[in-house]
């Protein structure tokens, strides 16, 4: 019997949800294997509560040089990409070095010129011409532009770092075109630590060149993946989960009205954790492999094995989520995975949160009768391979 393929195709009819495919598989089971690209068969985990106690397992790796590892593509761009795939406690004293910029204080001083910027965008929507494609006009500038501030890195090149974190996780790629990707990105960020070396501002890297390469805790090596992890993850997350909410929201003009009669911060917060849930736009799933014998449900998970932690899923379990399937801003807000869990969740999280608990509010208060341009069929969305799910481009007019 063969086994069901991960990742599968979504319904073009319900494309919020996962694909139908993996939906039956863990409505069977939480914990089953599957197959990948590479004909190996490592362990869908789609279950809410196992996702979390696995996330904080310390007996899974987040290694990729491991025997086992679930690759998502061939090229194996993932190697070495920071302190994202690191085990404690190297995982642990590496993050410690960009955990202050995304301190509760400092990002909530941020709230301002955030609102300011998309106040802006949206000044520019509406001054020019319809239907205009949202992400390219609002849902990529805002988070972009957040992230280029905070690291030092100049708005400017924006279009080179999109196109190159595209080419990263795109599987129609080759291996050759994804690592110059990964090449020119980590040449690009070496050569602004380098330069702010000597001329530093107040952002991340000026922080990472001078309070930790120069005094030896960190290498201009590690510095540089580091930079370009927090780059990459910057700001396409947060960009698809701005376009895909509003699509959604437009799609279901009574949770759009829901949203818009909101009138205390509580309840926008309440309302974008909802949405997070809903969207979940990291489809890949959490790779990890097992350093030793892990028995959970029943189950015995062996050293060498593979895992595939899905988020998606785990936010649709039915036996945690009432109607996992159907949008409701007025839900209790629920402990969701979109961001992972344990010593792995992203450590970008307030600040993804705040760019959404402005942008969403705003754009739709302000042009509250928007709605796309196009018939679904003719929006493209992303492919599953591509770990981050979401539209090519959003046509909307109002």
């Amino acid at each position: 019997m063969s086994l069901p393929r991960f990742p599968s195709p979504r319904a073009r009819s319900s494309p919020f949800d996962p694909a139908p495919a993996l939906r039956a598989v863990q409505a069977k089971a939480p914990i089953t294997r599957v197959e990948i690209w590479d004909g190996s068969t490592p362990w869908l985990v789609s279950g809410y509560e196992e996702v979390r106690a696995l996330l904080r397992d310390p007996r899974l790796s987040a290694k990729p040089e491991h025997p086992g590892y679930p690759h998502s593509t061939p090229s194996k761009f993932m190697q070495r990409l920071s302190f994202l795939t690191m085990d404690a406690p190297e995982h642990t004293r590496q993050r410690r070095f960009v955990a202050k910029p995304f301190s509760a204080k400092r990002i909530q001083a941020m709230r301002p010129a955030i609102q300011e910027l998309v106040n802006d965008l949206v000044d520019r929507i509406l001054a020019g011409p319809k239907p205009v494609d949202l992400l390219e006009t609002f849902a990529l500038p805002v988070p972009c532009a957040v992230i280029c501030h905070l690291l030092g890195v100049p708005y400017e090149d924006h279009a080179f770092f999109s196109m190159s974190a595209k080419a990263l996780i795109d599987p129609r790629a080759t291996h050759e075109e994804a690592m110059a990707a990964r090449q020119g990105l980590v040449d690009y960020i070496d050569r602004l630590l380098t330069v702010k070396r000597t001329d530093p501002g107040e952002d991340m890297l000026s922080e990472l060149a001078n309070e930790h390469v120069a005094t030896g805790n960190l290498t201009q090596q590690d510095a540089t993946l580091t930079g370009m992890l927090m780059l990459l993850g910057g700001f396409d997350t947060t960009s698809n989960t701005i376009a895909l909410g509003v699509l959604a929201l437009t799609e279901n003009r009574g949770q759009l009205d829901l949203l818009l009669e909101m009138d205390t911060q509580e309840e926008i917060e309440g309302a974008i954790e909802e949405i997070l849930r809903y969207t979940a736009v990291p489809q890949g799933g959490r790779r990890r492999v097992a350093l030793e014998d892990i028995e959970i449900n029943g189950l015995l998970i062996r050293a060498g094995d593979g895992l595939i932690l899905a988020g998606d899923l785990a936010n649709r379990d039915a036996s945690v989520v009432e109607k996992p399937d159907r949008l409701d801003l007025r839900r209790p807000a629920h402990k969701h995975v979109t961001f992972g869990h344990g010593p792995h969740q992203c450590l970008g999280m307030p600040l993804a949160r705040l760019e959404l608990q402005v942008a969403f509010p705003t754009l739709l208060r302000r042009i509250p009768t928007l709605r796309r341009a196009v018939d679904m069929d003719h929006i493209e969305f992303r492919e599953p391979a591509m770990g981050i799910y979401g539209v090519n481009e959003l046509p909307v007019t109002w």
